[in-house]
């Protein structure tokens, strides 16, 4: 069989730069409505699902129950991440995100119709949790997917940038849910908000997947996905299809040319059938802890312990989060561009370290009494501890794995990360403050959080510039 150790690939297939920006706009609207769901979803069940969906329990007690709520669509997540990512690494990634559109936008409408316990008891929070899982199911390849076509897309010298749209949608839906959701808790009452007013986000958010399902329709595949040397006709080859090719081609590559296509192709193969398994995924699954975790205590728990424990007003956490992912509008893409300029390691390394010494110092700022110390602390840590890792995160897991199985472990490492992270966190935070009466666990789980990333950064290889196509560049 031919050594592989070299092998170059034919280059991805040409797009111009207007597939470019629709690929480009496809993924930040995307992930902007995941994550304006998330942010609606996680908000809601911080601020009025305790009491409109679990109002026979004590404030505490509704509060771990809606944070779990929230954290059972991660469940799904995972599930959906195996039977999409399989998808989109078989078939393609452009059809799986247009599937993974329509579910997230239909449940998240159809949470804002639920009608609630006082309406129907007990059947009102399984219904939410229902839909939950159906959003969740959705979500768990949406981003995924959405990071491997912006990645597959991209000049490998603005990787890192081009990426970083995807962790812009993410913020663009933060910063319009928490926008829908300050305005909201400025004009209504508390009886306008518990009785009609919580629903409004999540039914305007259908106008936005109304959109994106157009825009999807028209974008074109992945280069690289077509380029694949086990691609036919827009398929992927089973394992066992590839070995029976390479079988075939060891019959006859002797009479080849050295510079044969033939001989490329199977080379490429084999390099995907004896390609490392598992060092990559375990990289990106630390990487993944750091952002997971510290997401789901600022943006989901922070604001839900500062509605309830702290003596402030119920509007200051939800504008904080306004206000941080504003900034996070110069945050993101200037961190990408430092990682394309100086490598992925070296800004995870610093951004996480930043993180960690300021945990402390971030959560006396939220706790002092003072909104404008509180707002600062939260902007901070959203900055810094969220957005800054998500902008990393976008290009590097996906630099991490080969196009073959990219879709798939991507999607996998995320939301495996994210129930691990995410999902559990405020649960166990909601728990651990609860118990304690202070707020330290909040900080002391940022540091761990943040520490997983940092070793798994130290550990993780330069990613940057690696060729996307070539299976022999994958970690």
């Amino acid at each position: 069989m031919t050594d592989t150790t070299r092998t170059e690939p034919t280059g991805p297939a040409t797009r111009t730069t207007r597939d470019l920006t629709r690929a480009a706009v496809s993924g930040w609207l995307g992930t902007a409505m995941e994550f304006m769901d998330f942010q609606l979803y996680s908000l809601a069940a911080a601020i009025v699902f305790n009491k409109i969906f679990f109002p026979d329990v004590s404030p505490a007690i509704g509060l771990i129950a809606a944070m779990a709520t929230y954290g059972v669509g991660y469940v799904a997540r995972l599930a959906g991440a195996v039977y999409f990512g399989r998808m989109g690494d078989r078939i393609g990634r452009k059809k799986v995100l247009y599937l993974t559109i329509l579910l997230m936008g239909a449940s998240t409408t159809l949470i804002g119709a639920l009608p609630t316990y006082a309406t129907i008891g007990i059947l009102a929070p399984i219904l939410l949790v229902v839909l939950r899982l159906v959003q969740g199911f959705g979500a768990g390849a949406e981003i995924a997917g959405a990071t491997v076509m912006l990645a597959e897309y991209a000049p490998a010298k603005r990787r890192g940038l081009v990426s970083s749209l995807v962790s812009l949608g993410t913020n663009s839906g933060t910063l319009a849910a928490s926008g829908l959701w300050a305005i909201l808790l400025a004009v209504l009452s508390e009886e306008q908000l518990l009785s009609w007013g919580w629903r409004l986000p999540f039914l305007l958010s259908f106008a936005l997947m109304i959109f994106a399902v157009w825009l999807r329709r028209n974008l074109k595949e992945s280069p690289v996905f077509e380029e694949r040397a086990d691609v036919v006709d827009g398929v992927a080859m089973s394992r066992t299809e590839v070995e029976s090719a390479l079988v075939e081609s060891a019959r006859t590559e002797s009479s080849l040319p050295e510079s044969a296509p033939e001989k490329k192709q199977a080379s490429v193969l084999e390099a995907g059938i004896r390609q490392r398994k598992g060092k990559a995924f375990f990289l990106a699954l630390g990487l993944r802890f750091g952002q997971a975790g510290n997401s789901g205590l600022i943006q989901t728990f922070l604001v839900g312990y500062i509605a309830t424990n702290l003596d402030a007003g119920r509007a200051v956490p939800t504008d904080a989060i306004l206000y941080g992912s504003l900034l996070g509008f110069v945050t993101v893409p200037l961190v990408g561009l430092l990682g394309d300029r100086f490598g992925r390691r070296p800004m995870y390394i610093a951004l996480t370290l930043l993180t960690m010494v300021l945990a402390f110092p971030m959560m006396l700022l939220v706790t002092s009494g003072s909104t404008s110390a509180l707002m600062l602390g939260m902007v901070l840590g959203l900055n810094l501890g969220v957005l800054g890792l998500f902008s990393l995160e976008s290009v590097t897991m996906a630099e991490l794995f080969g196009s073959r199985t990219r879709f798939t472990q991507l999607a996998l490492s995320k939301e495996i990360g994210g129930i691990l992270a995410t999902a559990i966190g405020p649960v166990i935070a909601a728990s651990l403050t609860a118990v304690t009466g202070s707020w330290w666990p909040i900080a002391a789980m940022l540091v761990v959080y943040s520490l997983i990333t940092l070793i798994s950064a130290y550990l993780a290889p330069e990613t940057r510039g690696r060729d996307l196509v070539r299976l022999e560049d994958a970690a």
